[in-house]
């Protein structure tokens, strides 16, 4: 069950459902449903986000394109360093970061599934459990 939090200045509705459904697709060229990847958002407010101590909406931007941003993927510890690596670069392309982004930090959480609990009909189960279809 990837999941993808994604920190960066404020998006509008369409721009995010269109980096949710690209990430969603490559995911699911991959092997993984499409219901089971969870991309989030966050709206990222001046001051908040630091490197060096500067604040990043403080850096040099030309104003065209992606400015910043901060992402969380957690992904099966069964990914390699190849998955990794491959959705760092759709993540990046997803989000239109360029030359002109003054920061882009995204980082990986191996997150074993049978640490994740989802309500399924009103019921917790595990994510790597099966789904218990109702008689």
């Amino acid at each position: 069950m990837p999941t993808i939090d994604i920190t960066t200045p404020e998006m509008s509705v369409p721009q995010r459902r269109a980096v949710a459904l690209r990430l969603t697709r490559w995911l699911k060229n991959r092997g993984i449903a499409a219901h089971h990847v969870v991309v989030r958002f966050s709206a990222a407010e001046a001051g908040t986000l630091f490197s060096g101590g500067m604040p990043v909406d403080a850096l040099p931007h030309d104003g065209a394109g992606l400015h910043h941003a901060s992402v969380t993927a957690c992904v099966g510890p069964d990914r390699d360093e190849e998955f990794r690596a491959a959705l760092a670069e759709e993540i990046t392309s997803a989000l239109g970061a360029g030359e002109a982004t003054a920061f882009l930090y995204i980082e990986f959480r191996p997150t074993d599934p049978a640490l994740v609990h989802l309500a399924d009909r009103g019921r917790l189960r595990r994510a790597d459990a099966p789904r218990k279809d109702s008689a």
